[in-house]
């Protein structure tokens, strides 16, 4: 191995996929990205772009049986591009893992103990853990002799008082059962705050933002100096904002109701208000572009779809302007928070009495780069920062590895 190995591979395993991306951190450069979905189906597709050669995308169709098939293939794609996982250059695996609970509060060297820890959290993340488990226990087998790094979308929100991550529900129960706010999106809620801080010139310590990452999941954060005092998604991911098939907050006895007078199984409600709920449930489509196009044809129920989101959103921008009492910016990101102008213009509409406002002019540019969108005089920054969850996820691997 070389004396001071400065690559990173990043690993998110999802149950039926594994989106990966290699990076430099010498200078945070991106070798290769790629995605294997739809494995253990009939016919699973692998997308691998080598950005270190400037090579054009390579995509594949073959049956992908499982993750360790999964991986075996994306080491070979990296190997054809001299980027192989027995690289001496590769000094750690960085993998997303969803639901950390309370235990983990930073990025951890995978262990025993640790899997067995994400292990006990699976009933609160059933959808995810699992996937990231089979990540894990993928990649240790491949390279047992590598560190592997856990990095933990709750461990953001970690830093919330008791007051905004309990429930108000009998506390020995609650305690039983972990039930209490973990939230999630925490890599991008971290990455994002401290990127709108550098856009204003300041110290994150020194700054109060309300964090909008809005994409087919969505959630809010309040951040004030650095730390996450509340956030929208709370068990699961499924509270909180109107997200792409998702209901976000919902009066809790709608379920009880769906159960008793419905005779809808636990199953059915699940599905109900994770995958057949929010702007889908609403209009029939989760795709932003979409429902903006039907608007703009005339469509009344893709704009109540629209004004339904929108209403959520503003509610929270304002209940986390009262949490933080003092707001410095407001920042939009993920697929329709950095994309969809309508969205942004919409959600602080009407907040002039609170600093808030864009600029038209300013909010119409599409660009890769975080940019401030609000009028040079706004009392209040509304800034659009794209989020880098791998680009988080390596620097907090390769930080913990080569201290």
């Amino acid at each position: 191995m070389t004396a001071n190995p400065t690559r990173v591979l990043v690993l998110n395993s999802g149950s039926s996929s594994v989106k990966y991306q290699l990076l430099d951190m010498a200078d945070g450069a991106r070798l290769a990205v790629g995605l294997v979905e739809r494995i253990g189906e009939e016919t699973s597709r692998l997308a691998h772009t080598p950005l270190a050669t400037g090579g054009a995308k390579r995509e594949t169709e073959a049956p992908i049986a499982d993750h360790e098939a999964a991986l075996r293939a994306v080491a070979r794609e990296l190997a054809e591009d001299g980027l192989g996982l027995d690289s001496p250059e590769l000094a750690a695996i960085g993998h997303r893992v969803v639901h950390g609970g309370l235990k983990f509060t930073e990025p951890t060297v995978i262990t025993e103990e640790v899997v067995a820890e994400i292990e006990r959290l699976v009933p609160v993340a059933p959808l995810h853990n699992p996937a990231n488990i089979t990540g894990i226990r993928t990649a240790q087998g491949l390279r047992p002799d590598l560190p592997q790094v856990a990095v933990f979308d709750t461990a953001f929100h970690t830093t919330m008082p008791e007051s905004a991550a309990r429930y108000a529900i009998d506390v020995e129960t609650a305690d039983a059962h972990r039930i209490r706010r973990y939230g999630f999106h925490g890599t991008s809620h971290a990455y994002v705050s401290r990127e709108t801080a550098k856009l204003l010139g300041k110290d994150p310590s020194e700054v109060n933002v309300i964090v909008l990452h809005l994409g087919n999941g969505a959630s809010a954060s309040a951040v004030r100096g650095g730390r996450c005092v509340d956030t929208s998604m709370g068990l699961t991911p499924l509270e909180g904002l109107v997200m792409g098939t998702r209901s976000g907050d919902i009066d809790p006895a709608v379920i009880l109701h769906l159960s008793r007078n419905a005779g809808m199984s636990t199953d059915e409600i699940d599905s109900l208000l994770n995958k057949k709920s929010g702007l889908i449930g609403l209009c029939g489509d989760n795709d932003m572009r979409e429902i903006r196009r039907r608007i703009d044809a005339g469509d009344e129920r893709a704009a109540l779809a629209f004004d339904i989101y929108v209403h959520r959103l503003k509610k929270y921008i304002g209940a986390y302007y009262a949490v933080l009492g003092k707001v410095d910016a407001i920042a939009f990101t993920a697929g329709v928070g950095e994309n969809a102008a309508p969205v942004r213009e919409a959600a602080v509409a009407g907040l002039a009495e609170l600093g808030l406002a864009v600029d038209a002019d300013l909010n119409a540019v599409r660009g890769d780069e975080p940019r401030l969108i609000s009028p040079a005089s706004a009392r209040v920054a509304v800034a659009v920062v794209p989020t880098d969850e791998e680009l988080e996820i390596a620097t907090q691997t390769y930080a913990l590895v080569s201290a």
